[in-house]
């Protein structure tokens, strides 16, 4: 099975402008993070994929594999299927099974995360894989900038929000975490590519406008994300600030 890495890194960030270029210790964040997805050892192939000519030129200039996109895009996912569509093109003969979208501001991501969501893919009907991690501080589990899961006993999603859930009826709040396990959602990707075709076509629906969750138009469409479990941190730059507070990485 043939897995490609892309990984989608547009300048115009509404929150932190030309975040991809940002530079952390040294080296750009779309350096770290393309070097990172090099680690792992399931993937065959990894492609920035852009829209803005300055991020075009940085992974040039460190010698790795970029397209440039459209600037219309409304997300990841359909800029990783046009960036599939222009490698496969470019490359006569090469098929890819499973497209892994790698969030392209986690520039510590690591390798072992990518590898444990391509394994999910032993199973021939998992069509959408993602990560999760069990969340062990009251402060995160009500923080509305960290996305929450509810699973089945099959580990697959049932529901995605920014509210925790489920809701215990019967505790406080401030205790919750002493009752029930509770799962942030990682936001790293795997489709079936003929899937990602699927759903890089699908228009906009009731749940994932309600909470800005582009994974919820999948659920609302009958599609079926696998989830993995993983207990490494993610660390996303979304602000300047955040990249203020980067201190005691290991690199």
């Amino acid at each position: 099975m043939n897995f490609i890495g892309i990984i989608p890194a547009r300048y115009a960030s509404t929150r932190f402008p030309g975040k991809p270029l940002a530079k952390i210790y040294g080296k750009t964040m779309i350096h770290r993070v393309y070097e990172q997805a090099l680690k792992s050892e399931k993937l065959l192939q990894v492609v920035v994929a852009t829209d803005d000519h300055r991020i075009f030129d940085e992974v040039k200039r460190i010698g790795g594999n970029v397209v440039m996109t459209s600037q219309n895009h409304t997300n990841g996912t359909s800029r990783c299927f046009e960036a599939l569509k222009i490698v496969l093109s470019e490359n006569a003969g090469y098929q890819f099974d499973v497209v892994i979208n790698i969030q392209g501001d986690e520039p510590f991501i690591s390798p072992l995360q990518i590898d444990t969501l391509a394994g999910l893919f032993t199973d021939q009907t998992v069509q959408i894989g993602s990560l999760i991690k069990e969340i062990t501080d009251i402060e995160e589990l009500f923080d509305h900038n960290v996305v929450k899961v509810v699973k089945d006993k099959f580990d697959n999603a049932l529901y995605f929000s920014r509210q925790p859930l489920p809701y215990l009826y019967n505790f406080q709040p401030e205790k919750w975490l002493e009752h029930h396990t509770f799962y942030k959602h990682i936001g790293i990707y795997a489709y079936r590519s003929m899937v990602l075709e699927k759903i890089a076509g699908i228009h906009t629906g009731n749940l994932d406008t309600a909470e800005n969750l582009e994974q919820l138009l999948w659920l609302e469409n009958k599609l079926i994300i696998k989830l993995a479990l993983t207990k490494t941190e993610s660390i996303g730059i979304d602000t300047q600030q955040d990249l203020s507070k980067l201190t005691n990485i290991s690199l």
